[in-house]
């Protein structure tokens, strides 16, 4: 056997967050999330499968991964192995045109665009929906990954229907700026810091019950293309959830200095009368959602203050796709 296939994902970014899991093995969510896909951010990732292989092997950026890596991919590489019933060794390659483990859901992308691959690669050819559930064993988030436009990870009660739905092609002058305080890897991993929220939060349960009311308002904004309505209850949602870590025991952030300036300009950006409103998943990086024709003045306004500092504007990006 001798197989090959390459796919693209890109990177979403929460507007409704995922914080926490309810099973650490399936990777199912403690809540139901929803999330709009980023076209700046992507992963291109090949998988090729070989009898003449000995074992799996794993080229990341152009750097060979460890046997702790690959062990990693190997294990998710085996969900579609053992459903096409095959035990076929695969080289995987892949490049993440966005900065890995920065907060800027690399992850999201490359398991999408591994999975979507390896789909083909071994002629299952799941339709997007099965698909999503099995990239979710991966990174909870490459459940949405594998749908463009605003996208909801229905939490489920199985492993089965714990999956993404495509809610909105978000074609009515949706974007978003990425602000990157820092691209290095975090010294404290979002599972890791899920679990110790989870576990220890004091803010946690009461996280949940605004998370669900959360996504049943923004839902009602998307379908109404309300933007100021979907703003705000954007902002809100990703602040109450970095504060259930200052909950936790011991209280962690994920915020540095710096990030707490661009979220001030960006209040008083919004001051001067330009509709935006910020979000941060796990690490200092700040995006702001806007109108895609007001992007390139407040990236103006950003940048101005803040020179030394990437400001990157991405339009809607679309769902996973072969390449």
């Amino acid at each position: 056997m001798k197989q090959q296939s390459k796919a693209r994902a890109h990177t979403n970014i929460a507007l409704i967050k995922y914080w926490g899991k309810r099973d650490n093995k399936l990777f199912l969510p403690m809540n139901s999330s929803l999330s709009l896909t980023l076209d700046a951010f992507y992963s291109e990732t090949s998988v090729e499968l070989s009898d003449s292989f000995e074992a799996d092997s794993f080229i990341l950026n152009d750097q060979p991964q460890n046997s702790q890596e690959t062990a990693k991919i190997s294990h998710f590489l085996d969900l579609f192995r053992q459903t096409a019933g095959i035990k076929t060794a695969a080289k995987v390659v892949s490049q993440n045109f966005v900065p890995t483990a920065a907060g800027l859901a690399s992850s999201a992308s490359a398991f999408a665009a591994l999975g979507a691959a390896m789909n083909h690669a071994t002629g299952l050819n799941l339709d997007l929906a099965e698909l999503s559930t099995y990239v979710r064993r991966g990174s909870g988030s490459a459940t949405r990954s594998v749908y463009g436009g605003f996208v909801e990870w229905q939490m489920g009660t199985t492993s089965a229907d714990s999956l993404a739905v495509e809610i909105d092609d978000a074609s009515w002058d949706i974007g978003m700026i990425t602000v990157a305080v820092n691209t290095n890897k975090k010294t404290l991993s979002s599972r890791d810091g899920m679990k110790l929220t989870v576990e220890t939060s004091a803010f946690y349960p009461a996280w949940l019950e605004s998370a669900a009311k959360d996504l049943v308002s923004i839902k009602e904004a998307i379908h109404k293309q309300d933007f100021q309505q979907l703003g705000e209850i954007t902002e809100s949602n990703g602040m109450k959830m970095h504060g259930t870590m200052l909950g936790a025991t011991p209280p962690f952030s994920y915020w540095e200095a710096l990030t707490v300036e661009v979220l001030t300009k960006i209040r008083e950006i919004r001051r001067q009368g330009w509709q935006c409103y910020f979000t941060m998943d796990a690490g200092p990086n700040v995006k702001i959602l806007c109108r895609y024709s007001d992007a390139e003045a407040i990236q103006k306004l950003l940048t101005t203050a803040f020179p030394d500092n990437p400001v990157i504007i991405s339009k809607v990006g679309s769902g996973v796709k072969l390449i």
